[in-house]
């Protein structure tokens, strides 16, 4: 059967090459078609772990408290902050934001309440304070309210009262909030206990769904941020602005990754044309491996676009290692055809090819299907984009294969094959015939060095750690680091951490609720909570202007319930509120630290220094105006006094940040320190979410080297049908592999989402030239060849083409140095480090293997 499929396959490349490029124009004329779909996705959500019950969590936080969703605009003017002038500009530029139609509000120095310049009571507190744009504020004493008030301190101003914020919240989609948090809920029902037929038909619809409406709601945003830096750079002149939050580092993220695809991977491909022009010095050998290679792109970009599947930063550099993996399949193609043209120069071009096809084809496949499962290990992994970046990577080698082996035959077997090649200089030839002198009679000292570095190698592993600084993939000169270096040095910190705190289990069994029913949701309608103690209850007829002047102190707390009661509403849990409040400022990982206990000592600041007790905060919280409300309670409380919120911002930038560690003691000393039941705290935000990620990537890293090498096993017990070569053929690939990761450990790289794929990368690329050079030396030994004879003669041939392609590997991958994100920096420098690796481990460790243990025989097929 294999021998009619080979006749049939050869008789249409070979004999009908123009039918073959004229389906091959059609194809690529149809990929063409859907390039206009192909999109990138640097969301926070595109970076999280698919079913994470952290991410649900955070989502409903994030409803019921309000959204993390908004930017920071850092003004430093040049002039004295308070005086007419910067004050005058702060307000155009609040102003000229909040017109924008995608900004929901602007919050600067100029709108936030002053309750301490001058100090006002409690009783005034109900018409409302004055902001810093009423006539007659002291601006002096302003000044100082912001430098020591327990909200605005670090958060509005500095300390050196020379730079403040203005806070953007963008306006929310709630309807794709509504289906973000639904699927959520399906993803982890679907995770715990599976779905029946109508939940999976509604998930598999919220997709249908989401697709777009989340790329439309990412090029909105955009356009937003393009529209904040336009108004920003109309107010440059005579002060320092920069820009921050999540949604602009989303937004630059996609920039980053966009212009990496357009530059990087036009300057691989140019740098590949070179190098193939330098090496093979023939148009032939240019023009059509690089069709071939621009085709793959072509189709592979196309169907991504129909596929409506998203480039993340994960998979941003594919295009670059498409056209590696798929050059790297046709110089050995390429190789192989030459050095049968010097041994038959009378050969014509059908012979030629069909020859090299022959020669080629099986260890090609293997090579194909043996990285297709290097990739598709990726599965494994946690993370939404490694897993999607296996899987394209998975397709684009199964697209290379097919592209290879009928564009590039068809493309050449019709052409004379030309003047015979001359190695004039055949530098490479020497070395590796100098690499097999060294090798020869000394096996078990090559070993030997090997297990050395392995044993060097698993020592730099496990010094490898997943503690990253966001900061540090940015370049010092980019308004992302600039930044965030800026907020987290000056106010308050930039990664958001919350710390929400539950009733206890025995509260909610003597009240007879569940875990979770004291949550209550905010109405969504934004309108005043708290219905049951509404204006009916408690307005104007029963608090008046007399009993909301009055003293204080007359107040009895016997008359009337307070509106606001709950599990944390009480003196002493209060108490409790505030020493939690303390401990959690005091850890030096976190910067700016708001919650009730930031409102009580606000409060009490204004009494003269008298806590209230709860019944009247109660009323206090009752009367406050909505906008003092907004920033003084809803943010930190649940309506029925049940849930209480902490909002920390981590300083991202602290050296000695370890985010696992920070999690883990907050959540242990939580409860022992203030006798919190483990059902009690709970830990949300970013931070949470980002921690899950990197810790799930060690968990990842292991899983997917045991899966790629117990599928590399297999593939080299299948391709040679030797048990002792399923032992030898992948350890010098993971070799490789244990390599470049312990010279991460070495260094102190740590594992990030982008750099935990080098290991993966390194198998599939690196086994292309393991098995080529195996095959050749086992055709070798079976020709007759002795095993020294026979790891020359791969050297020589074979070995020409592994160091061919590791050149271009590595001179390719090197141009990514000159991206401005950091971890494609590292992705391209670990890259070109792997390939050496594999090319030194190949040319040593598996001759002396083969040397050594001989798997091979000269009567045996096996």
């Amino acid at each position: 059967m294999f021998e009619a499929l080979s006749r049939h396959y050869f008789r249409l490349v070979l004999d009908s090459p123009w039918l073959v490029i004229l389906i091959v124009l059609a194809v690529f004329a149809a990929a063409g078609t859907q390039v206009h779909r192909f999109h990138l996705d640097a969301s926070a959500e595109s970076l999280m772990i698919e079913g994470d019950e952290s991410m649900y969590y955070y989502r409903e936080i994030r409803a019921r408290y309000g959204s993390d969703d908004f930017l920071i605009v850092t003004f430093t003017p040049d002039a004295e902050l308070f005086s007419d002038e910067s004050l005058g500009r702060i307000a155009a530029l609040r102003d000229e934001l909040a017109e924008l139609e995608a900004v929901d509000s602007v919050m600067s120095l100029l709108d936030v309440p002053l309750l301490d310049s001058p100090r006002v009571s409690l009783a005034e507190l109900e018409a409302g304070p004055r902001t810093l744009e009423d006539g007659g504020v002291d601006r002096d004493l302003a000044r100082e309210e912001f430098r020591s008030s327990p909200i605005y301190r670090d958060l509005i101003m500095n300390q050196d009262a020379d730079t403040t914020a203005l806070l953007l919240t963008m306006t929310q989609d709630e309807e794709l909030r509504s289906l973000l948090q639904r699927r959520d809920e399906l993803r982890i029902q679907r995770a715990r206990d599976g779905l029946d037929g109508d939940e999976r038909g509604e998930l598999e619809s919220l997709n249908e769904r989401l697709g777009p409406m989340s790329t439309a709601a990412q090029a909105e945003l955009e356009k937003t941020i393009a529209q904040v830096r336009e108004i920003l750079d109309r107010h440059r002149d005579g002060a320092r602005i920069h820009l921050g939050g999540v949604p602009m580092i989303a937004v630059d993220m996609i920039d980053f990754v966009r212009n990496d695809i357009a530059t990087f991977g036009l300057g691989v491909a140019l740098f590949i044309l070179l190098l193939l022009a330098f090496t093979f010095q023939r148009l032939r050998w240019v023009l059509v491996p690089s069709v071939v290679c621009g085709g793959v792109v072509l189709i592979m970009v196309g169907f991504l676009g129909f596929m409506s599947w998203p480039v993340t930063v994960v998979s941003s550099n594919f295009i670059s290692l498409i056209l590696i993996l798929t050059l790297s399949l046709m110089v050995h193609l390429i190789v192989r055809h030459r050095e049968l043209y010097m041994g038959r120069p009378e050969a014509d071009g059908r012979w030629l090819m069909a020859e090299t096809i022959r020669s080629k084809f099986m260890p090609s496949l293997y090579t194909a299907l043996t990285t297709v499962i290097a990739f598709g290990a990726m599965s494994f992994a946690e993370i939404r984009p490694v897993i999607d970046f296996g899987l394209m990577m998975a397709c684009a080698v199964a697209f290379a294969f097919l592209l290879t082996f009928t564009l590039f035959p068809a493309a050449l077997a019709k052409l004379a094959p030309g003047k015979v090649p001359v190695l004039r200089r055949d530098v490479t030839a020497r070395m590796n015939r100098g690499i097999a002198g060294l090798v020869q009679g000394r096996e078990w000292p090559v070993i030997a060095v090997f297990l050395l570095l392995v044993v060097v190698s698993v020592i730099g592993i496990s010094r490898i750690t997943v503690e990253n600084r966001f900061i540090d993939y940015f370049k010092t000169d980019t308004e992302i680091y600039q930044g965030m270096a800026l907020i987290d040095q000056e106010l308050g910190g930039t990664t958001p951490l919350d710390v929400v705190l539950d009733p206890s289990a025995r509260f909610l069994e003597d009240n007879g609720e569940a875990p979770g029913e004291a949550d209550v949701e905010r109405p969504e309608t934004g309108e005043a909570v708290n219905d049951e103690w509404g204006d009916d209850d408690w307005g104007d007829d029963d608090w008046g202007d007399d009993e909301w002047g009055g003293d204080w102190d007359d107040m009895d707390a016997d008359d009337e319930p307070g509106p606001i009661g709950g599990y944390w509403f009480n003196e002493y849990q209060l108490e409790v509120v505030e020493a939690i409040h303390d401990y959690l400022e005091e850890r030096p990982e976190t910067g700016k630290v708001l919650s009730v206990a930031t409102t009580l000592k606000v409060v009490r600041h204004l009494n003269q220094g008298r806590q209230l007790n709860a019944f009247e905060l109660g009323i206090l919280f009752e009367r406050l105006p909505e906008d003092l409300a907004e920033i003084l309670l809803h943010p930190f409380m649940s309506e029925d006094g049940h849930q209480i919120r902490y909002d920390i911002r981590v300083i991202d930038s602290d050296p000695n940040l370890e985010r696992d560690r920070l999690l883990k003691q907050i959540e242990g000393e939580l409860q022992e320190k203030f006798e919190l039941g483990p059902e009690q705290v709970n830990l949300s935000g970013m931070l949470v979410l980002y921690n899950n990620v990197m810790q799930s990537l060690q968990r990842s890293q292991f899983i997917t080297l045991l899966v790629v090498f117990s599928a590399m096993m297999l593939m080299f017990g299948l391709l040679f049908r030797s048990l002792r070569m399923a032992v030898i053929g992948p350890l010098p690939t993971l070799v490789a592999s244990l390599g470049v990761m312990g010279l991460m450990g070495w260094v102190g790289l740590p594992l990030d989402i982008m750099t935990m794929t080098i290991a993966a990368i390194t198998i599939g690329i690196g086994i292309h030239d393991t098995i080529h050079y195996t095959h050749r030396f086992r055709d070798e030994i079976r020709g007759g060849a002795e095993y020294y004879g026979a790891m020359l003669e791969s050297h020589v041939q074979v070995g020409r083409a592994m160091v061919y392609t590791t050149v271009i590997i590595i001179a390719g991958f090197s141009i990514l140095a000159l991206s401005n994100f950091m971890p494609t920096i590292y992705f391209g420098l670990l890259t070109g480090v792997a390939m050496a690796f594999a090319l030194v481990s190949n040319l040593f460790l598996l001759p002396a293997l083969l040397c050594r243990l001989k798997p091979f025989s000269v009567n045996s097929h096996a």
